[in-house]
C-alpha cells in the first residue's frame, strides 16, 4: 500500500508547473525587496539587528553588500523557473534565503519561514526533467514522470501548515473577533472596502471563514467533488489577503500550490499543451526508498511536534511569545510596548540611562519593547558595547506591553539583570512576567 501511494509513477505536470511560478514568485520577493527599500531599511543602514538568537555572527554581513546579495537571489529564482542548472540553483537559493531569514526578525512574516521549508524541499524534487533548460541541453535527463511522493510531500506540508493556523485561531481573542476589529481598524481609509471592513458583520465572517478555510481547504481540494469550489474559495480568500494585509508573495504562492492538486492533463491543457503527457500508473521502487521513508518520517515528525512547543512552555504565548515562530500562529495577535534600560557599573555603582534612539531605528524600538527575546538580545547587546569600553554592567529593562486590547502591563521583571541570564529556546525564562489576564502565579 505504502508503495502504491508514493512511488506509483505519475505524470510530473504538477512539479514542472510548480518550479516555473515558484522561481519566478521567489525572484519577484528578492527583487521587490531591493526595489521598496525593504532591503535598505532592514540591512543596509542598521548597525544592528535583533537577529535570531544564536545568528548574532551574521552581523558581519550588514550593509550595501546586501542589495547584491538580494539580486543574486531574485536572479536564482529566475534560473530556476527556466530550469537551468536546476540543482545548483535551487540549493544556493535555499541556503542564502535561510541566512537572510537568520539576520534578522524585525521584519518578519510567516512566509519566509515557508520559503526555507519549499525551498529545501525543491532541493531534492527533480523538477527540472522537463520544460526545462537542463533537459533541452540533455535529452537523456529528460523524464516525463515523477514518482507519487512528491505530490504527498507537499501536499502533507500544507496540511500542516494550514490545520496548525486553524487550530491557533481557536482562542478567546480571535472566537469574540476582537483581533479583527483591531486588525481592521487600520484599514478603514482603504478606497471601497474600507468602511466594509469595519462592520461587525464582516469581523464576524471573516473570523469563522478564518478557521473554516484554514480547517477545510486541504481535503476540499483533495475531493474532486468539491475541488473546484475550494479553488474558488482559495482565489477569494488569498487575493482578499494580499489587498487587505499587503503580504508579499504569501497569498500568490499559496494559489500556486494547487496545482499539485489538479489533474496533470488539466494543467497540461492549460499551461503545458507541448509537453509530454505521461499515462502509465507503474510502481516503480527507487534504489533510496528505505532513506527517503526514514527521512520523510523525521522531518514530519518534527513539523507535527514543533508547532507544539508552546504548550509544555508554561506561561500564555500569547504573552511570553515563548514558541510562537515557527508554528503557523498568524495573524492572531499586535503588540504595543514601552521600554526603558538602566545601565549600572558593577564596581562603582554608576547608573546610565540608556537613549534608545541611539542604538535602534524607531520600527527596531518598537519591536524591541513588546517582545521578551528583543528585549533580551539588546540587554546583551548593551553588556558586549560597555565590555568593550571596560566596563563590567548589570543591565535591567523597565517595560509596560499591551496585547490585543488587553491592558498595559509589565512583560519583563525589572529587578532582573538581564545580562547575567542565558536564553533557552524550550523553556520559560523566569524573568518574564506573568499575563495580566491569567491568574497562574510566576514559577519558582
Amino acid at each position: 500500500m505504502i508503495n502504491r501511494l508514493l512511488f506509483s509513477k505519475m505524470d510530473n505536470s504538477p512539479l514542472v508547473l510548480f518550479r516555473i511560478f515558484f522561481g519566478i514568485l521567489i525572484s519577484l520577493e528578492c527583487y521587490g525587496a531591493i526595489l521598496t527599500g525593504w532591503v535598505t531599511r532592514n540591512l543596509v543602514s542598521p548597525d544592528f539587528t535583533f537577529t535570531f538568537i544564536g545568528f548574532e555572527w551574521l552581523h558581519h554581513l550588514l550593509g550595501p553588500g546586501m542589495w547584491f546579495y538580494y539580486f543574486v537571489m531574485g536572479t536564482l529564482g529566475i534560473f530556476i523557473a527556466l530550469g537551468y542548472k536546476y540543482r545548483f540553483n535551487m540549493i544556493a537559493f535555499s541556503v542564502m534565503w535561510t541566512v537572510a531569514y537568520l539576520m534578522q526578525k524585525t521584519s518578519y512574516n510567516n512566509h519566509y519561514y515557508l520559503l526555507i521549508l519549499i525551498s529545501g524541499i525543491m532541493s531534492f524534487l527533480p523538477a527540472h526533467r522537463s520544460v526545462s533548460l537542463d533537459a533541452k541541453e540533455n535529452p537523456k535527463f529528460r523524464r516525463e514522470w515523477m514518482h507519487s511522493y512528491v505530490k504527498w510531500v507537499i501536499v502533507l506540508q500544507l496540511f500542516i501548515v494550514y490545520t496548525y493556523a486553524s487550530v491557533a485561531k481557536w482562542y478567546h481573542d480571535w472566537l469574540d473577533f476582537s483581533i479583527i476589529r483591531i486588525l481592521m481598524e487600520g484599514k478603514k481609509d482603504y478606497l471601497i472596502i474600507g468602511e466594509w471592513l469595519q462592520l461587525d458583520g464582516t469581523h464576524q465572517f471573516i473570523g469563522f471563514a478564518g478557521i473554516l478555510f484554514d480547517l477545510l481547504i486541504i481535503p476540499a481540494l483533495l475531493w474532486k467533488p468539491t475541488r473546484n469550489l475550494a479553488f474558488g474559495c482559495s482565489l477569494f480568500f488569498h487575493l482578499f489577503n494580499s489587498i487587505v494585509f499587503q503580504i508579499g508573495i504569501f497569498p500568490y504562492l499559496s494559489l500556486a500550490f494547487i496545482v499539485f492538486f489538479y489533474e496533470p492533463k488539466t494543467l497540461q491543457r492549460i499551461f503545458l499543451r507541448r509537453k509530454t503527457p505521461f499515462k502509465s500508473n507503474e510502481i516503480g521502487s527507487p534504489p533510496y526508498r528505505i532513506p527517503l521513508l526514514w527521512l520523510g518520517g523525521l522531518y514530519f515528525t518534527v513539523q507535527v511536534l514543533l508547532p507544539l512547543r508552546h504548550h509544555v512552555i508554561p506561561g500564555d504565548v500569547l504573552w511570553t511569545e515563548e514558541g510562537h515562530r515557527l508554528s503557523w500562529r498568524m495573524m492572531l495577535r499586535t503588540r504595543y510596548g514601552q521600554a526603558s534600560f538602566t545601565v549600572v557599573d558593577k564596581q562603582d555603582g554608576t547608573r546610565f540611562k540608556i537613549d534608545l534612539k541611539e542604538y535602534l531605528n524607531r520600527k527596531q524600538q518598537r519591536r524591541m519593547a513588546a517582545y521578551p527575546d528583543f528585549v533580551w538580545q539588546f540587554a546583551q547587546h548593551l553588556k558586549k558595547l560597555y565590555a568593550k569600553a571596560g566596563r563590567d554592567v548589570a543591565v535591567y529593562a523597565d517595560t509596560r506591553v499591551r496585547v490585543n486590547n488587553h491592558p498595559f502591563a509589565p512583560l519583563i521583571d525589572p529587578e532582573v539583570d538581564l545580562g547575567r541570564e542565558e536564553w533557552n529556546p524550550w523553556e520559560h525564562h523566569s524573568w518574564i512576567l506573568p499575563a495580566p489576564w491569567s491568574g497562574d502565579k510566576q514559577p519558582e
